[in-house]
């Protein structure tokens, strides 16, 4: 989709990221949590000037008109078929949308209104806060905005205390600055020392690359605030080798990979390897403590404030007095806060667990090939609670819930995108097949034909073969245009693909047998 409201253009140059401590003292810090709250300040305060214009820019009969003429534009260009008619269609598609423009900038919702207003705010703060430092909170307000105003959000969010943990630059030259020769961080009378550790050869290799800007990073750790600076360098992060060996580590592979992922597993297959695998199976046990201590959270809420709540257990929706509405005012128990800094403990934990083993499993994937292919999955839809009311065969109402709380726990958008940023410091990027052409999950390439199959159906029963993971060996023999499986690929692999699956299977058997318990989707 086209974006609405859009950063200017800049040339882009391959980065990565390398995060490192800084020795942080009492004043030092203190200093820095009260720029993280000025910073707090001026993000609510731009985001509210945006949104009032915003709100007057949707009582504007001509704003209206123009949305009406761009939706019809829109359904007629998509539904065209006609090449010589799309372009006429998509030149009138690019005049609305020019149109569209000049609204944005009429009520000012561009990057150089916002940028206009953030600049007395800063002149104000001039003392913790640089102007591109205020500048890169006003374009994080711009991305919100955008997706209101695209319809690929819903609204719009404002900062609470204590909520923005990061401050960037926008370059190397004042300001935010890391100092390469000294190993400091300059931040407007602020010098603050960088831990490098002497046997950390990967830092001491990325540090000589060219740093484009850096961040200021706060992460609450072990019921304390812990601190952090982001340097984005410049080029490739430096390759690791096998301190025993002297081999490299987490080589890239030769030959086709095909994945079929789901909300909970990820089937795999290649040449070398048939894998059906969990997702991240530590996290699981985190999410039995976290729904008790969201439970006991909930309990002291409401103990330390009775007044707050309707007979049927609600939230009331403010108070009256004089005739004037206020906000409810909460307690907050000493019990309650450090229940709280428990349960946040517990979520940066699970958030660690799921990086790493996230990283781990992308390491191995690209280990075996390096022309890694997947189905294209919306998982923001499979997040959503379904509309349609079913009962079933008790004559119960069945649950709305779909797919929530599998895709919060394993995050499997998560580990696609950390693939495809490793494939890209090779050149290389992941390859989304079509889903509705390909139909991996119904096409048997024995006798070339589509068969719809029950979601709860996990075996391909007339060829013995595991659903997904048939699946994964089907994308593995997607053509080049992503939209056809080859058969006579599939017909020269299946023999050493056979080998492999039934190896697989007979091990998570074995697994099951010893007392392991396995995900029920994977059919074991």
């Amino acid at each position: 989709m086209r974006k609405v409201v859009s950063v200017v253009a800049k040339k882009s140059t391959t980065t990565y990221v390398l995060m490192l401590p800084i020795a942080t003292n009492i004043y030092e810090e203190s200093i820095i949590n009260k720029r993280f709250n000025i910073g707090e300040f001026i993000f609510n305060a731009i985001l509210n000037k945006a949104m009032q214009r915003y709100h007057l820019m949707l009582e504007s009969k001509e704003y209206r008109g123009i949305k009406k003429q761009l939706k019809i534009s829109n359904k007629n260009y998509h539904k065209c078929d006609i090449v010589k008619l799309k372009d006429i269609l998509n030149k009138d598609r690019k005049k609305i949308y020019k149109l569209l423009d000049s609204i944005y900038k009429k009520y000012g919702l561009t990057q150089c209104s916002l940028y206009k207003d953030v600049s007395p705010m800063q002149k104000h703060f001039k003392n913790n806060i640089g102007s591109l430092e205020a500048q890169d909170i006003v374009d994080r307000v711009l991305v919100s905005i955008s997706k209101l105003l695209d319809g690929t959000g819903k609204g719009v969010h404002f900062k609470r205390r204590g909520e923005l943990n990061s401050i960037q630059n926008k370059w190397t030259r004042c300001g935010l600055v890391f100092d390469s020769k000294t190993n400091l961080v300059m931040w407007n009378r602020l010098s603050i020392p960088v831990i490098i550790k002497s046997n950390d050869t990967y830092a001491q290799k990325a540090i000589q690359d060219r740093v484009k800007f850096c961040r200021i990073i706060r992460q609450f750790i072990r019921g304390r605030y812990k601190y952090y600076v982001q340097l984005v360098m410049e080029g490739y992060p430096p390759i690791k080798y096998n301190k025993e060996t002297g081999e490299v580590r987490h080589s890239i592979g030769v030959g086709n990979v095909g994945l079929d992922i789901g909300t909970q597993t990820l089937a795999i297959s290649s040449k070398s390897c048939v894998k059906i695998l969990e997702l991240c199976p530590e996290v699981d046990n985190i999410q039995k403590i976290k729904t008790k201590l969201s439970r006991r959270l909930d309990r002291q809420r409401r103990a330390n404030n009775p007044d707050n709540f309707n007979i049927n257990g609600t939230i009331k929706r403010g108070i009256t007095v004089n005739s004037k509405k206020q906000k409810l005012t909460w307690v907050n128990s000493k019990n309650y806060i450090r229940t709280k800094n428990i349960l946040r403990e517990l979520q940066r934990k699970q958030a660690d667990i799921r990086k790493q083993s996230h990283n781990i499993l992308a390491n191995n994937i690209i280990s075996l090939g390096d022309k890694i292919l997947v189905e294209h999955m919306s998982f923001s839809g499979l997040q959503k609670r379904s509309k349609k009311t079913t009962i079933n065969k008790n004559g119960k109402i069945n649950k709305k819930k779909r797919f929530g709380k599998s895709l919060a726990n394993k995050a499997p958008a998560k580990l696609i995108a950390i693939i495809n940023q490793k494939l890209s410091y090779e050149g290389l990027k992941i390859l989304k097949i079509n889903t509705q052409k390909v139909k991996a999950s119904q096409y048997n390439h024995f006798n070339d034909e589509y068969t719809k199959k029950e979601l709860k159906g996990r075996w391909n029963v007339s060829i013995k073969i595991q659903r997904d993971c048939y699946s994964a060996f089907l994308i593995m023999n997607v053509n080049d245009n992503l939209e056809t499986i080859n058969r006579a690929e599939c017909f020269k692999t299946y023999d050493n693909f056979k080998i492999l699956h039934d190896i697989e299977i007979n091990k998570l058997k074995a697994l099951k047998l010893s007392g392991v318990k396995l995900i029920s989707s994977m059919g074991i």
